[in-house]
């Protein structure tokens, strides 16, 4: 029986950057690694500034710090259009896999692309929730600058990573650039509050889940802070994923997964409650970009994910239809519990 993974590995993306396509290749066979036994790796050496992460982790904690009344006056502009503000226990992600849980013990801000271009592309059908426009608030001061400054910083690095993702799959590294160029990636800034009271039986920060796109990038505040993600690994088991300064932690989601036939693996992970008998203030602040396709992007098995005798696991289908089925369970939980009781 093959080796079960006990943590999350860290990969070095510094070759990658350095210019050559043998440093790039390097990279690339690790990340094919890491995606087959886990889903989840840690990058470092990925060049983005740690001073960037913690301006726009700061002025985040200052949004929500605001009072309850001025933060939902941006709150989104409804369920399917996750664009601003999200109070506590407004959402449940475990209901994207229909498991009834009482909601989420964190609130979010959410943005989408900051630049729409226009053009019909993204008026047309469901583009106008995909490239619905972003709910900026009026206070902090230079809270939409430093978020769009973020976005765009994790959306070059989201390129690259496809790219090295092309890589790791034996195809050019090239192949994703067109169902990526027009993408419908969100930021969401998540703050999980301290917590002065006991959760309600099955409450966590955020319930057991797989990501819906291709990937998510997540930056953590205070990375060390009891409280935090953990992944399961394939023996079943629940492994916290460490914190190392300065990196970002990348998983693989359910359309990436679909793409390579299960070669890859999208993890199920969550979020646990802090420890009840802590000193610390167990608040917690996390950066999560979830990185999307194109809404026409068709997703189906790329061939060399097919061996010998095998066949394609599932359909093809349009990211924006099953995005839209995902989400649209993550955040209509309650009716889901009622319609069960």
């Amino acid at each position: 029986m093959p080796d079960v993974p006990t943590d999350v590995p860290i990969i070095d993306m510094s070759p990658a950057f350095a210019g050559g396509l043998e440093g790039r290749r390097k990279v690339a066979e690790a990340i094919d690694e890491a995606c087959r036994e886990i889903g989840f790796l840690i990058i470092t050496g990925h060049g983005i500034s740690d001073d960037l992460c913690e301006r726009v982790l700061a002025m985040s904690r200052e949004f929500f710090d605001l009072p309850a009344e001025e933060k939902l006056r941006v709150r989104q502009w409804e369920d399917s259009i996750p664009r601003g503000f999200s109070p506590i226990a407004a959402e449940a992600v475990s209901y994207s896999r229909l498991q009834l849980t009482p909601g989420d013990l964190k609130e979010s801000f959410t943005a989408g692309p900051p630049d729409v271009p226009d053009d019909e592309y993204y008026r047309r059908g469901m583009a106008r929730t995909l490239f619905a426009a972003n709910r900026w608030p009026a206070r902090p001061a230079g809270f939409e600058a430093i978020h769009r400054e973020y976005f765009h910083t994790m959306e070059r690095l989201g390129a690259s990573l496809m790219q090295l993702f092309a890589l790791s799959l034996g195809l050019d590294e090239n192949f994703f650039d067109d169902k990526i160029d027009r993408h419908t990636s969100v930021l969401r800034v998540i703050n999980y509050p301290a917590q002065v009271t006991d959760p309600i039986p099955g409450q966590l920060r955020a319930g057991e889940h797989s990501d819906y796109g291709t990937f998510t990038i997540l930056r953590h505040e205070r990375e060390h802070r009891p409280g935090g993600l953990q992944v399961r690994n394939r023996a079943g088991n629940w492994i916290d994923v460490r914190g190392v300064p300065n990196s970002f932690v990348v998983n693989l989601g359910d359309t990436m997964a679909r793409w390579t036939n299960d070669r890859w693996v999208s993890t199920m992970h969550r979020v646990v409650n802090p420890p009840r008998l802590s000193d610390e203030d167990s608040r917690r602040l996390s950066l999560v970009f979830f990185h999307q396709t194109n809404y026409d992007t068709v997703v189906e098995c790329i061939p060399s994910c097919v061996g010998v005798g095998e066949e394609a696991k599932y359909p093809p289908v349009t990211f924006g239809d099953y995005l839209n089925l995902k989400f649209t369970r993550q955040v209509t939980f309650e009716r889901g519990a009622e319609s069960q009781t």
